[in-house]
Parts: structure tokens; C-alpha cells; sequence
């Protein structure tokens, strides 16, 4: 499906990223709600896929398994992709993966994406407990367990590895979106040199998006997958009818940030407890890269961003308290950016 075919006139394609945040006061099956609201307003929004994050042993995160959230999200829309952003491969079995994503495009064929990232998305102690095994931690086999990956989905340029004795399924008829994640070179140097379509997390606030992607740029190698480089840039964005109002409902986005750096994991504050909260100065005043304002302002923005990086996609993330202020944003970024609303399938 990548390159996405689209005509001069149309907008940069945007999608979004979920997190699944719990917030003071919700429970883990608000979040996941609240989560199924976001995708079905992307769903008819115009928005090209949605992604679901691997976080474990997060307060404020209730996205720890993709393939299943993935599953009631694909089945609850009509037209958007679905897919993971990513999973964490040395958390996982290569086979385990293969099976769960060709269950998934065969539910859902033509709407699967597979995002994959080599960080394990937790604690070491936490991802000991996942694999069982403090060997399997180490990011040195990632390239032979993504290569088995490739194969096990079908990629026939893999040669050798567990694709020789397992198939993921007995007759795969289409396949998901391999799509490898990163905020290193490596990762971008991987996906070019194996054809794959990359993803840089800029919503980490790291100053390296443009050396990645030029990096992944100058490393890429067409493949029977995709013919030329493909760049998807995440963002932080949060849109509300004024600058002022953007900026309060991004207060208790900035302070998770700020517990994720100094690693004090809290759920994500509400607005009233950002207001007063004693972290606030550090939060408002830690280096970022997040686009708020009104939808002028973000849509301007936005475009600088993709102007400077090349991005053939940006992803956005919106972190603040409450559904409905995530809802909005995806609605007014959608209508500054001229996306076209989506017709529900029959």
C-alpha cells in the first residue's frame, strides 16, 4: 500500500498515535474507551491509520498489547489502518508476531500495519519478566529476528532462518505493512538497507530527526515491498479554538512527560491538578518539540515540519486529560489541513 497514491492537490497524508493514557481518576477501561472514540473520529476524519503503542509498567499507559487492541480497533471502524507503533521486538517471539499479525490481516486484509521497534518500552526489569531470559534483552540479534519476521510474513528475499521450517499461516493471501520505528540512525539505516518504509519517533523531543531520515534516505534500497523511501514523522500536537486554550489542555501532557524523563511514573494529571500542580514550571519549561495552538497556528507548523524533515506522513500524538479535548483537535487539525472526511464502508 506504500507509497500512498494521492493527487497534487491533495494534503500530506496525516495519521494518528495512541497511547491509551489513563488519567487522575480513570480507570484502564476508560482509556481503552476513550481510545476507540479517537479511532473511530480518525476513521471518519480523513485520518490515513492509527497506531497503538507497547508501554508495560506504566501508570499512565494502558496500551501494553497491540495485536489485541488492534483487533477491537480494526473491527469497530471501516476504513482506517490499524496497526502497532510499535511492537517491541526483543520483548517477542519473531513466530509469535508473524502469527498475530497475519491473524490480523487476514481479519482485516488491506488494513494492517506492523510497526516495529528494538527498544524493549519498559524497565529492564519489567522486559526480563516478558522474555524470561536477560540474554534475550540484547539489541544484537534484532536484525536477524526482524529478517525472520520478514520471511515468516512472507518476504521471499529472506533466505534461511525460521521461514525455512514455519510459515505464519498455512496459505497467506496478503500481508501487513512491515514499517520500522526509531529515533537512532541504526533503525534508519536498517530500513533503507532493507526497503522498508521508516518512522522516526520526533514526539520523544530528540534533535535528530533530519540526520535519521537523511540517513535512512541515503541507505535505502528499493525492494519488491516499496520502490522508494518513505518517511513517516510522528509529532506532539494538540489543536483547541485559541492558543491559550491549547496551551492549558497540553499542561498535563507536558507533566507525564517530565515523570517519564525523571522517571516518577504517574497517571496523567487532570486539568485543574496541572494547574496547581509543583511541577509545573519544570514542565512548561523542559525543551520540546510539541505543536500547539489554534489550528492555524498547527497546521502552519505542521507544514514547516514536513517541509524540513521531507516527511511523506506526519503521525500525531495529542496528550492531555480528556477524550472529548483529543477528539476536538483531531477535528479542527483535519479541517485546517484539508482532509478529506471519509465515506463509511457499506
Amino acid at each position: 500500500m506504500l507509497p500512498l497514491m494521492m493527487s497534487e492537490s491533495a494534503p500530506l497524508p496525516l495519521s494518528v498515535l495512541e497511547l491509551a493514557t489513563v488519567g487522575t481518576g480513570q480507570s484502564t477501561a476508560d482509556a481503552l474507551a476513550a481510545t476507540t472514540r479517537v479511532a473511530q473520529a480518525a476513521d471518519r476524519l480523513g485520518y490515513t491509520r492509527i497506531w497503538v503503542a507497547e508501554h508495560h509498567n506504566m501508570p499512565a499507559v494502558a496500551s501494553t498489547n497491540p495485536p489485541v487492541l488492534i483487533a477491537h480497533l480494526a473491527a469497530v471502524t471501516d476504513r482506517i489502518r490499524v496497526g502497532s507503533g510499535g511492537v517491541m521486538l526483543p520483548n517477542h517471539a519473531p513466530l509469535v508476531v508473524a502469527e498475530q499479525f497475519a491473524l490480523l490481516e487476514a481479519l482485516h486484509p488491506g488494513r494492517i500495519d506492523l510497526g516495529i521497534g528494538r527498544a524493549p518500552g519498559t524497565d529492564a526489569h519489567t522486559a526480563i519478566a516478558l522474555r524470561r531470559d536477560p540474554a534475550a534483552l540484547s539489541a544484537d540479534d534484532f536484525p536477524q529476528h526482524l529478517l525472520d519476521l520478514l520471511g515468516l510474513l512472507g518476504d521471499r528475499r529472506v533466505e534461511g532462518g525460521l521461514a525455512e521450517h514455519f510459515s505464519a499461516t498455512p496459505a497467506p493471501t496478503s500481508a501487513p505493512e512491515v514499517v520500522l520505528l526509531g529515533s537512532s540512525g541504526f533503525s534508519a539505516q536498517l530500513a533503507g538497507a532493507l526497503g522498508l518504509p521508516f518512522a522516526f519517533a520526533h514526539h520523544f523531543g530528540g534533535p535528530n530527526v533530519q540526520a535519521a531520515v537523511e540517513l535512512y534516505r541515503e541507505s535505502f534500497r528499493p525492494s519488491p515491498v516499496l520502490q522508494r523511501p518513505w518517511t513517516v514523522v510522528t509529532a506532539n500536537v494538540l489543536a483547541a479554538d485559541t492558543e491559550d486554550e491549547a496551551r492549558r489542555l497540553a499542561l498535563p501532557g507536558q507533566l507525564m512527560r517530565l515523570a517519564i524523563r525523571t522517571n516518577r511514573l504517574r497517571p496523567v494529571p487532570s486539568l485543574e491538578e496541572a494547574q496547581v500542580d509543583p511541577e509545573r514550571a519544570a514542565a512548561e519549561g523542559m525543551p520540546g518539540n510539541a505543536v500547539v495552538g489554534d489550528p492555524p497556528q498547527v497546521a502552519d507548523r505542521l507544514r514547516e515540519l514536513a517541509a524540513a524533515t521531507g516527511a511523506d506522513e506526519l503521525m500525531l500524538s495529542a496528550s492531555t486529560h480528556g477524550v472529548a479535548e483529543r477528539v476536538r483537535s483531531l477535528e479542527l487539525v483535519a479541517a485546517a489541513w484539508g482532509l478529506a472526511p471519509a465515506v463509511a464502508a457499506a
